[in-house]
């Protein structure tokens, strides 16, 4: 069965792409991240709650403090990439849904009043929006990185707040010409993940 999408968007989104590891000296622009988020704003999550939250690293002054927290084999990608995102997900996400949910404003009180029920809901909306913000860099011609491997109380407590929770890191770029991919690792089949019952 053929898809809607083209054979060329879905290797630049899907087939093609890689974790980069490597950018070029390119620089990523303040309108490149505007137009991927006006795009992957679109992304589903429950009750509309969207809350990814998303700080760019760009100056040398934030990449110093940014260096350390990094395990020691994602230092110096993210050190010299064009531009690095840490992707967060905001835990009073819930008061902004009377606006970003209007068919029911009572969600916020009805279904999040305690924490630990938003940190839940925003983990798992905020990885489905990280998700589609990856494929928005794809879809910008970019190369995206996405990283775990960092001290999260670090992140946290260096750029962030008690409110809000390191998901990942993503350096963003153009691939550099060479060293930018490792070869493609393989993937479990379709028989080995999906059960029909």
């Amino acid at each position: 069965m053929s898809l809607a999408l083209d054979s060329a968007a879905q290797d630049l989104l899907f087939r093609e792409a890689h974790t980069a590891s490597a950018f070029s000296a390119e620089p990523v622009t303040d309108e490149q991240i505007q137009a991927i988020y006006d795009l992957v704003k679109y992304a589903p999550t429950a009750f509309n709650q969207s809350p990814l939250r998303i700080v760019l690293i760009r100056s040398e002054e934030a990449r110093e403090r940014l260096a350390p927290l990094m395990a020691e084999g994602n230092r110096d990608k993210t050190v010299n990439a064009p531009l690095v995102a840490i992707l967060a997900t905001d835990n009073e996400f819930h008061e902004e849904l009377p606006a970003l949910f209007p068919a029911f404003p009572q969600a916020k009180d009805v279904f999040f009043a305690e924490r630990p029920v938003r940190e839940k809901s925003a983990a798992a909306n905020g990885a489905l929006q990280a998700g589609y913000f990856i494929l928005g860099i794809r879809a910008a011609g970019l190369a995206a990185g996405p990283m775990t491997g960092f001290d999260f109380a670090g992140v946290q407590k260096e750029f962030l707040d008690d409110d809000h929770t390191p998901l990942m890191i993503v350096n963003i770029g153009k691939p550099a010409e060479e060293g930018a991919y490792r070869p493609r690792s393989p993937r479990l089949s379709y028989e080995q993940v999906v059960t029909t019952v």
